[in-house]
């Protein structure tokens, strides 16, 4: 069997925070606003596959309530809801995400963002893709406010 799942995330931009996306930390004069590191990318990632496999959002599993996982890496949370969709005896057939901003520019960050999510998702790095794409200045991302992700994740049963 097949499944689908997709996930959204925003956060918004600020001082005083590290901007971490896809697990890398990228150089920036804001970061990302949150009660983890707010990786919106794996974020939207990690929701995307608790989606396919219809094991709710990462709210349920991480509550923002929580002061356990205060400050918590977000590759973390990837790694634990992998281990989720293991139990469920699921694999990853493919991850597809955009990272919506106008300003960091990715480009120079893929390729180790893409090595990161192979690496925590135990998946070859052909099964992702990630692209960034800006909103030409319209919006709340257009304006330099937040950053969002978008990704969508088919899995099949093992």
């Amino acid at each position: 069997m097949i499944k689908v799942g997709q996930g959204f995330d925003v956060h918004q931009l600020v001082n005083g925070r590290k901007c971490i996306i896809g697990g890398v930390d990228i150089p920036f004069s804001k970061g990302l606003d949150g009660h983890s590191d707010a990786d919106v990318l794996l974020h939207a990632i990690s929701d995307a596959i608790l989606g396919a496999a219809a094991l709710g959002d990462i709210g349920k599993h991480f509550p923002n309530t929580d002061p356990l996982i205060k400050d918590i890496n977000s590759r973390e949370i990837l790694k634990k809801v992998i281990s989720l969709l293991q139990q469920k005896k699921y694999s990853i057939v493919n991850i597809d995400a955009t990272v919506i901003c106008e300003l960091p520019k990715l480009t120079p960050y893929i390729d180790q963002i893409k090595k990161n999510i192979a690496s925590d998702c135990n998946i070859d790095i052909d099964r992702i893709n990630v692209k960034a794409t800006t909103t030409e200045t319209l919006g709340f991302t257009g304006r330099g406010e937040g950053i969002a992700a978008q990704a969508i994740c088919l899995i099949e049963s093992n």
